[in-house]
């Protein structure tokens, strides 16, 4: 069995009506698991029991199960052929762990993991309490968190959503774009004499990283005449203790990053480490504890009963089979506003390919183009788009039972409009049902036919609906966890390597021989709109 029989079995059950699946009364709980503090209703997918048993039977035949074991035994997931991509382990996963399992699996390299742990938790408390102070001899108010990709996307998600943890009074700002108002915009809301400063890069030598953290460096340089501030009150997370250290950051305040942690997956590591000075440790420590659970549930749980198995294989059921292009993620809950932004990285960065992991070409789509925004304001932008274009654009409704807010009324209609959604998508509006709707308004006939046909909508849109309880760090660690393992089960079924990015990198590449043509070298390479465009920008002129 591959990808074109399952292909097959859904271009036969395209037009299906989903709400159709409902005469099983017992549906809405077949078709629901809960896991790790989460609760994912999948009922409203455009799939049945048979069709659920093939993947599932297609997923064995992969040998999906022992491919998951693999991932957590510390195997080399990321190129597991000779010669092919980085041959690296992947495990992120293991720095949730507890300690014994670390070791278990990193053996005597466990113990630079447990001590970067402490290590890094001994900072937070000292910065915390007040004990490590500024070279001006004042207590931090700020932190200032200077990377890119993933080691930006996970700190910004989890510092909005876990907004209500943020007990320890220190202000938590992440600075990615290398664009000189956005530099601007932080530092007009810093001062020097209170901003500690975490420069993350893997290579310390990203280029968008290096060129803000040098800015930041010449705007402290500038106001202060305090020449230990670099030494006080700079941190890096690097593997690159050369560079970082000629940057002129002390030695003792580099913490590790490892060849086996994916920048997207990094915030597991020292990478979160702004994060834990505004949560807290104990907060940071619940975060991975929620990621734990998820991790637990989908090594040891049966593929039919497995979350991120679940969500995966439906996936690609919409994706390769009912060729469905994207994939909607809404959160009803303002807290994670970032959450879609994140998932856009982590889902297309990771399976966006079209080369297998032998170097061949598929011959089938991979990852979905992910967007989303939070609800309720989506209603009132591009869900107009998901009712009534002819486009089938599976969703994520996210939401937790409990606000946060004192606002209670809010939270209820908020829940309302997202469980709305759902059913509206799934339902639609026909015409008929649009006329009759115009005739009890009063309206001629003459009006009903003109009105009608626009106030139809297709329905039959599949979605899945995830709750928690309230939004914690240990459900939003569980959250996380879900969506990694879902990515990594569909990398499998796609036959893609989902931990590697070198579509990143050409990109990168050009950009260096555009600086350099800005500054007055030749280049054949690039084409004439390119030259063209670069004549402008050093003009300064359209014209």
């Amino acid at each position: 069995m591959d990808i074109h029989k399952i292909s097959e079995l859904a271009q036969q059950q395209k037009s299906r009506s989903i709400i159709g699946l409902f005469s099983d009364r017992e549906r809405a709980d077949k078709y629901s698991i809960s896991a790790a503090e989460l609760y994912l209703d999948y009922s409203k997918q455009n799939i049945n029991d048979n069709e659920l048993t093939t993947l599932f039977q297609w997923a064995n035949e992969q040998k999906l199960s022992q491919k998951i074991s693999s991932l957590f035994a510390g195997n080399k997931i990321n190129g597991s052929h000779i010669n092919n991509t980085e041959g690296r382990q992947v495990l992120h996963s293991i720095l949730r762990a507890p300690e014994s399992v670390q070791h278990q699996i990193l053996g005597s390299d466990s113990s630079e993991v447990v001590n970067t742990d402490k290590k890094m938790a001994a900072i937070v408390a000292s910065i915390n309490d007040g004990t490590l102070l500024s070279a001006s001899n004042k207590k931090y108010t700020d932190v200032l968190a200077i990377g890119i990709g993933g080691s930006f996307y996970g700190i910004k998600v989890a510092l909005s959503a876990l907004k209500s943890y943020q007990k320890s009074g220190l202000n938590v700002h992440v600075l990615a774009n290398v664009d000189g108002g956005a530099v601007q915009e932080k530092l007009q809301l810093l001062s020097v004499e209170t901003t500690l400063v975490v420069v993350i890069s893997k290579t310390f030598t990203t280029q968008e990283t290096l060129l803000n953290a040098q800015a930041v460096k010449e705007w402290m340089s500038i106001a202060t005449n305090h020449n230990d501030i670099m030494a006080k009150q700079w941190y890096a997370v690097s593997t690159n203790i050369t560079k970082a250290t000629q940057f002129g950051i002390d030695e003792n305040n580099i913490l590790p990053m490892w060849d086996w942690v994916g920048g997207r997956f990094s915030l597991w590591s020292a990478v979160g480490l702004p994060l834990a000075l505004a949560i807290g440790n104990d907060n940071y420590a619940r975060l991975k504890a929620g990621a734990y659970q998820m991790d637990e549930h989908f090594k040891n749980t049966p593929l039919d009963n497995n979350m991120p198995v679940i969500m995966a294989l439906i996936g690609i059921w919409n994706r390769n089979g009912l060729q469905c292009p994207s994939l909607a993620i809404l959160p009803y809950n303002h807290a994670l506003r970032a959450l879609p932004g994140y998932l856009q990285q982590t889902d297309m960065e990771s399976n966006g390919k079209s080369v297998s992991n032998d170097g061949e070409k598929l011959f089938w789509h991979t990852a979905p183009v992910v967007f989303g925004q939070e609800g309720t304001n989506g209603q009132h932008a591009f869900m107009q788009l998901m009712h009534q274009s002819d486009d089938i654009i599976p969703t994520d409704f996210i939401i937790a039972l409990q606000g946060t807010s004192q606002y209670t009324q809010h939270h209820d209609v908020l829940v309302a409009n997202c469980l709305a959604q759902s059913e509206a998508l799934m339902q639609g509006k026909t015409l008929q049902q649009a006329q009759s709707e115009l005739v009890e308004q009063g309206l001629t006939t003459e009006q009903v036919d003109k009105l009608a046909c626009h106030k139809t909508m297709k329905g039959n849109t599949p979605s899945n609906t995830i709750l928690m309880e309230e939004l914690s760090p240990e459900s939003l660690g569980a959250l996380l966890a879900l969506y990694e393992h879902k990515i990594f089960v569909q990398g499998i079924m796609w036959k893609v390597n989902s931990f590697d990015q070198w579509g990143v990198e050409l990109g990168k590449a050009l950009g260096q021989q555009i600086i350099n043509v800005m500054q007055g070298h030749d280049n054949d390479n690039l084409s004439a709109s390119s030259l063209t465009l670069i004549k402008k920008f050093k003009n300064q002129s359209i014209l």
